[in-house]
């Protein structure tokens, strides 16, 4: 998609993505870019991969900064916040997409006191201070978005990963309780992507062996797409044509999970 074919629904605005070195958070970071934000490219350990989307963006003639932190610590989560502040003189928007999948856990068999602590200090803990933090500092400066990405997983659970979808479901409430205390001034919503043909997935042994086409033959849509194709889906919940979305789980996995109102 090139850019002359993207509404700049983030012109003028600063929007920071963490873990946006690799995966997902590396085409919400790009697609923020092609739609006018100046953008905040997060990582812990995949420099590179960030200093990649960094590039990328620059390609497109956009604006775009690398920072470093590990966010299942509330100072360097606190670090974090300063640098995006001071960088962006003010901030506009949050994406917390970073998160543990347990990736190379193929069965609740597996499951290990190092593995849970990992997920749950990532994924749940991580995002509640990242939110936390973010969010007063928005509440002070009188505006702000953020967006949690979520999962579908809380609608069937994790007979794989247990302790994913118990961060994942927990990020819920996480997401609800924000957008209620920062309310009316910060908007706080979960997004939930499907599943998406990212390079760790593309690795995992269960893709390999079945399940890709398993998940393909019960999704009405029929895909499992790249996750650019979503990116601007998840930024949605950002913009101004979602001004009254607060508090808010929104699903879009081509009809896999079809939940119940």
């Amino acid at each position: 998609m090139s850019t002359s074919t993207i509404f700049p629904r983030f012109e003028g605005k600063s929007v920071l993505v963490t873990g946006a070195g690799t995966g997902f958070g590396r085409e919400i970071a790009f697609r923020a870019a092609q739609e006018g934000a100046r953008v905040g490219v997060h990582y812990n350990r995949s420099r590179e991969g960030a200093e990649r989307t960094v590039d990328r963006i620059h390609s497109i003639g956009g604006e775009a900064f690398v920072m470093q932190a590990d966010i299942s610590t509330w100072e360097a989560i606190r670090g974090l916040a300063d640098e995006a502040f001071a960088q962006f003189d003010g901030l506009d928007v949050l994406v917390n997409n970073v998160g543990d999948v347990a990736t190379e856990q193929m069965s609740w068999h597996e499951l290990t006191q190092e593995a849970l602590d990992r997920v749950i200090d990532v994924d749940l803990k991580g995002t509640l201070l990242m939110t936390h933090e973010f969010g007063s500092r928005m509440v002070d400066q009188g505006h702000g978005n953020i967006v949690n990405i979520g999962s579908t997983v809380v609608v069937r659970g994790s007979a794989r990963a247990p302790q994913y979808a118990a961060a994942k479901y927990g990020l819920l409430g996480v997401t609800k309780s924000y957008a209620g205390a920062f309310a009316p001034t910060v908007r706080v919503n979960t997004f939930a992507p499907g599943f998406m043909e990212t390079g760790a997935t593309l690795k995992r042994e269960d893709w390999k062996s079945g399940r890709r086409e398993k998940l393909i033959s019960q999704t009405p849509l029929g895909t499992i797409p790249p996750p650019e194709v979503v990116a601007g889906t998840a930024l949605f919940l950002a913009t101004e044509d979602a001004s009254h979305i607060t508090g808010a789980y929104m699903l879009a996995d081509g009809g896999f999970n079809m939940v119940g109102a």
